[in-house]
């Protein structure tokens, strides 16, 4: 009798330490994305895989049920800013970009399906040091004249589209680090504009890959850690809540290449599995 009691208090402690580490490592990593204007599911990605050891198909798809719940959450945050009915007048643009990232999310989450473990892992590890380049160098680019005019802004948009939809999908993430310097740099939206326009295109890209994982058994992980997906996403929310906030504070060109590290760190153990 003493001897299973202690067995259930031992697994009540691990289960505690657990939720606790998924809340406060989901509250820090979501105040990093909201200093920078991401989610910050490309640092969480990682630690699902190297401090949770969750394998990685599993990884990414809590991963995407996280960033949904943080992607979701951040638009009503941002509707102070930049209003819903300011969203919907560029419509256009959404439709453009979708066109091809729906398509990307469904190819990209077959892909990761069909991947052995190890192939898994190498995608991952590369996209996340792409990540870490595109933080460094095109994180917040200079709205300009559209590169593109007519037809081929339309060309250009679906294929953009596409490619993001294919790494939200591998990566669990909303492509946001993307996103937006395809928003500025193609069609010339302003940086505030951009971060919302992306949401409104995450949300959909992520929806579609997300009902793609739902065939692949890797699925069941959300029913099994459905507590600790509730308690890391609450813990996203209220860190990119406060990172949203707290903007400005830490400058950028500080910032960012301590993210990139991190992500250049991750990317080697992730790379190794370790």
């Amino acid at each position: 009798m003493f001897e299973k009691s202690g067995t259930s208090a031992v697994a009540s402690g691990v289960a505690s330490r657990s939720k606790s580490a998924a809340f406060g490592s989901g509250a820090l990593i979501g105040t990093l994305g909201g200093l920078i204007g991401l989610g910050g599911a490309e640092f969480r990605l990682p630690l699902f895989i190297s401090l949770f050891r969750f394998r990685g198909l599993e990884a990414i798809i809590l991963n995407k049920a996280t960033s949904l719940v943080v992607v979701a959450s951040a638009l009503p945050f941002r509707a102070a800013t930049v209003s819903f009915a300011e969203i919907g007048a560029h419509w256009p643009i959404i439709v453009n970009v979708l066109a091809g990232s729906l398509i990307g999310a469904w190819a990209g989450a077959e892909w990761a399906t069909r991947l052995k473990s190890e192939a898994l892992y190498r995608v991952i590890a590369v996209l996340l040091t792409v990540i870490a380049g595109v933080l460094l160098f095109a994180h917040d680019p200079v709205t300009a004249a559209p590169v593109f005019t007519s037809w081929l802004q339309i060309v250009a948009g679906v294929i953009a589209g596409f490619i993001i939809g294919v790494v939200a999908a591998l990566l669990g993430v909303a492509g946001g680090e993307f996103l937006i310097p395809t928003l500025v740099l193609l069609f010339g939206a302003d940086i505030r504009l951009a971060g919302s326009l992306s949401l409104a295109v995450s949300l959909p890209t992520m929806l579609v890959g997300f009902a793609r994982y739902s065939r692949d058994e890797s699925f069941s992980v959300l029913g099994q850690k459905w507590i600790f997906l509730a308690v890391m996403a609450a813990g996203s929310v209220v860190g990119t809540f406060i990172g949203g906030r707290l903007l400005g504070i830490l400058p950028a060109n500080v910032l960012l290449p301590v993210l990139a590290t991190v992500l250049l760190i991750s990317a080697v153990k992730v790379w190794r599995h370790e």
